[in-house]
C-alpha cells in the first residue's frame, strides 16, 4: 500500500506539537513537525520525533498480563476485566470503598480522557483516595495561591511581555512554562523572538540553564535561598514605590503587612543568604517592576524544594503588587476551548482555600484532599498502615510510583503490601514488577484526542481534534475504555461534568470527550466536524474578552492568607545553611520525560544515566573525580 500522510499532534508531553504522521499498511512509519501549522511552524522535540519507534517498539505491551507463579503472563481481555472487577468488588465489600485508590501519573494527562475516567471511577466507588502527579511536582501553583484570590481575566500573556522573571524554569528543555511564562511551543525560537522585540529577562536559577543563557540578569541563587532572594526583590519594589499603586489601592489588601515582613531583607543582607550581588538584586527588581507587562513564574524545581509553597506565594505577590493581569477590553488569558467557560471580568475572584475543614481527610498528618485529590505523600502510609480505611487496592494510570515518589524503598514495600495492584502502562516498569495485572493501552496515534491539556498555554482559541490514524494493535484499549469495562461489570457510575456515561452501550471517544468538556467554548465533537482534515482550528470570533467588573464586585486580593506572613517572617529569620552543605536540585533533560524515553534508541544515544552535577571547585576540594 502507498504511504499516506496525516496531520495530528504529539502526546509525548504536554506541549502537543503539531505533527505529520506517515502511515503504511496500518503502521506508523515516521513522524515530523507540521510546517503549515501557524503556531508550531514545524517544531518538534527529539522525544516527539520517536513516536513511530514508540508505537512499534519491541518492549511495547500488546497483550494484558496477569501475575502467575511463572511471572507475568498474557490474559484475554474479557477475562482480565472480569477478574479485576471481581477482586475489586470483594475488597470493597470487605474493607469499604476507601480501600481502593487510583493514581493518575504523567501519561494519564497526555490522554484527554484517561485522567477524567480514572477520577470518575474513583468517585463512583466513593473512595477519597484519588491521587495525581500534580501533588508531587507543583501543588502550590494549582491550589495554595488561590488563597490570595484570582484575577478573573487572567495573567498577562507571553506575547506582550516587556519583562519576565523566571525562577527555576528551563522551558527550552522542559517545554513547560506557567501561563504568561516562556512559551512551551518552540520555546527557544519563541524566547529569541521575544528578546528581539525587546523583552527583558530575569532568571533565578543555581545553574546556567538554556533559558538563563538568554537572561539580561541571571541570579545564580544559592540552593535553598529563593525565599530570601525573592523577599529582597519585593523589598526593593515596595521601598522604591515601583509597584502598581493604583491597582493595589483598588484591588489589594495586606500590602503594609507584606512590606513590613520583607523590610529587613535588604539586598545587602540577601547577599549573604542568596550568594548573589546586591546590585544584581536591585537591577532584577527594577527591570521587572518598571516593565508595563509580563509575569513572574516558576517551574517544577522550586516547588520540589522545601520552600515550594512560600516561593509560589512570593511570586504571586510580585504579580499582584505589580498588577500583572489583563484588563477590561483585552483578550482573556488564556482563552481555552475545551475548558468549561465562566464570565471573565476585570475583577478579583474571592480567595479560595481548597483543603482543610470540609474536605475528605487522610488518616495521616491531618492532611486532606487538595481540591479533589489526596496528596501523594500519604499514599504509602495509607497502604502500609492497618486500620479502618487502609488502602488494599491501587490502580495506576500511566505512572511509575516506585520511581516517581519519594522514599523508593517505602514505595516498593507499599506496592508489595497491596492485595491488588493494577497498572496501565505501555511497557513493563519498576512498578509493574509488583503488579497483579498490567493492562496494555492504545498509544496516541491509535486513539482520538483533543488539546485540552496544552490549551492552557495558547493565547488564541486554538483547538485540535486528532483522529486515530491506525488501529490499536493486539488487545490494547484506550484507557477510558478500561474504566468503562470495570464500571459496567461493577455497576459503578462514571459521572463527568456533562452527566453520566452510558453503561448499557459503550460510547465512542467523542461522546466521552463531550461529557468531560461540558460547558466549554466549542464541544469536541463540533471541533471534530469542523476539521475533517485533522488540522488545527482557531475560533477567533469566539475568543472571550475581559468584561467590566460587575457592579457588586467586592473581592480583593489578600497578601496575608492564613498565617503565611508569620511563616515568611520565621523563614527569613532562620540562619543560612553552612557553606559545607549540599542540596540535591532536580532538573529535566531534553531526551526523557520523567521516567519515559530511555528505551528508544535515538534517545538512549543521548544518554541513559542520571548524572549528578557538582561545581568543579567543590569536587576538587572533596577529592571527587568525574
Amino acid at each position: 500500500m502507498a504511504i499516506t500522510t496525516h496531520p495530528t499532534f504529539c502526546r509525548f508531553c504536554h506541549a502537543n506539537c503539531a505533527m505529520l504522521a506517515d502511515v503504511d499498511d496500518d503502521r506508523v512509519v515516521a513522524v515530523r513537525g507540521d510546517p503549515d501549522d501557524a503556531k508550531y511552524h514545524g517544531y518538534t522535540c527529539i522525544k516527539g520525533r520517536q513516536l513511530a519507534d514508540a508505537h512499534n517498539h519491541e518492549t511495547r505491551l500488546l497483550r494484558h498480563l496477569k501475575r502467575t507463579p511463572a511471572g507475568l503472563q498474557p490474559i484475554a481481555t474479557t477475562q482480565v476485566f472480569d477478574e479485576i472487577a471481581a477482586r475489586l468488588q470483594a475488597i470493597v465489600a470487605q474493607h469499604g470503598p476507601h480501600s481502593v485508590a487510583v493514581y493518575s501519573g504523567t501519561y494519564a494527562f497526555q490522554n484527554s480522557a484517561a485522567m477524567f475516567a480514572g477520577q470518575a471511577f474513583a468517585k463512583g466507588l466513593g473512595t477519597r483516595n484519588y491521587y495525581t502527579s500534580v501533588t508531587l511536582d507543583q501543588p502550590a501553583k494549582v491550589y495554595t495561591t488561590l488563597r490570595m484570590g484570582h484575577w478573573s481575566g487572567g495573567p498577562q500573556p507571553f506575547s506582550t511581555a516587556d519583562a519576565l522573571l523566571v525562577v527555576g524554569n528551563n522551558a527550552i528543555t522542559s517545554h513547560y512554562g506557567p501561563v504568561g511564562g516562556v512559551s512551551p511551543f518552540s520555546p527557544s525560537r519563541s524566547l529569541q523572538d521575544a528578546k528581539a522585540r525587546g523583552l527583558k529577562l530575569v532568571v533565578i536559577d543555581p545553574r546556567i540553564t538554556d533559558v538563563a543563557r538568554h537572561a539580561d540578569v541571571h541570579l545564580a541563587v544559592k540552593p535553598g535561598e529563593d525565599v530570601a532572594l525573592l523577599s529582597a526583590i519585593i523589598n526593593v519594589i515596595l521601598s522604591e514605590a515601583r509597584f502598581d499603586q493604583a491597582f493595589c489601592q483598588q484591588h489589594v489588601d495586606g500590602l503594609d503587612e507584606l512590606r513590613e515582613a520583607v523590610r529587613g531583607m535588604t539586598p545587602e543582607i540577601a547577599v549573604a543568604r542568596a550568594g548573589v550581588p546586591a546590585e544584581a538584586i536591585v537591577a532584577a527588581a527594577r527591570i521587572f517592576a518598571d516593565a508595563k507587562r509580563g509575569v513572574a513564574s516558576s517551574g517544577t524545581g522550586p516547588e520540589m524544594s522545601g520552600d515550594g509553597t512560600m516561593i509560589e506565594y512570593l511570586l504571586a505577590s510580585l504579580n499582584i503588587v505589580c498588577g500583572r493581569f489583563v484588563r477590561e477590553g483585552e483578550p482573556a488569558s488564556p482563552p481555552r476551548v475545551f475548558t468549561a467557560q465562566a464570565p471573565r471580568h476585570a475583577a478579583v475572584n474571592p480567595p479560595m482555600k481548597l483543603w482543610g475543614e470540609g474536605f475528605p481527610a487522610s488518616r495521616f498528618r491531618g492532611l486532606t484532599q487538595l481540591g479533589e485529590e489526596m496528596p501523594c505523600n500519604v499514599l504509602a502510609d495509607e497502604i502500609l498502615t492497618p486500620g479502618d480505611g487502609q488502602v488494599k487496592a491501587l490502580i495506576v494510570i500511566g505512572g511509575n510510583p516506585v520511581v516517581a515518589f519519594p522514599n523508593q524503598d517505602k514505595m516498593v514495600a507499599a506496592m508489595q503490601a497491596l492485595d491488588l495492584l493494577v497498572c496501565i502502562d505501555i511497557r513493563e516498569s519498576a512498578t509493574t514488577r509488583h503488579a497483579d495485572y498490567v493492562l496494555a493501552p492504545a498509544m496516541c496515534l491509535e486513539r482520538d484526542d483533543i488539546t485540552n491539556l496544552s490549551e492552557w498555554w495558547h493565547e488564541t482559541p486554538y483547538a485540535r481534534y486528532a483522529r486515530a490514524l491506525v488501529p490499536a494493535p493486539g488487545d490494547t484499549l484506550d484507557e477510558w475504555e478500561m474504566f468503562w469495562e470495570l464500571a459496567w461489570r461493577m455497576d459503578v457510575p462514571l459521572r463527568f461534568a456533562g452527566g453520566e456515561a452510558d453503561l448499557a452501550v459503550k460510547p465512542d471517544k467523542a461522546a466521552i470527550l463531550d461529557l468531560i468538556a461540558a460547558g466549554c467554548l466549542v464541544p469536541p465533537s463540533q471541533v471534530r466536524d469542523d476539521t475533517p482534515d485533522g488540522r488545527a482550528i482557531v475560533y477567533g470570533d469566539l475568543a472571550p474578552v475581559v468584561q467590566p467588573a460587575p457592579a457588586d464586585a467586592a473581592a480583593r486580593f489578600t497578601l496575608t492568607p492564613d498565617d503565611v506572613v508569620a511563616q515568611l517572617r520565621k523563614r527569613l529569620a532562620q540562619a543560612a545553611d553552612s557553606d559545607g552543605g549540599f542540596r540535591l536540585v532536580s532538573r529535566r533533560t531534553k531526551h526523557v520525560f520523567n521516567s519515559s524515553g530511555h528505551q528508544y534508541a535515538a534517545l538512549a544515544r543521548k544518554g541513559s544515566t542520571n548524572f549528578a552535577h557538582m561545581n568543579p571547585d567543590d569536587m576538587a576540594r572533596l577529592g571527587i573525580a568525574d
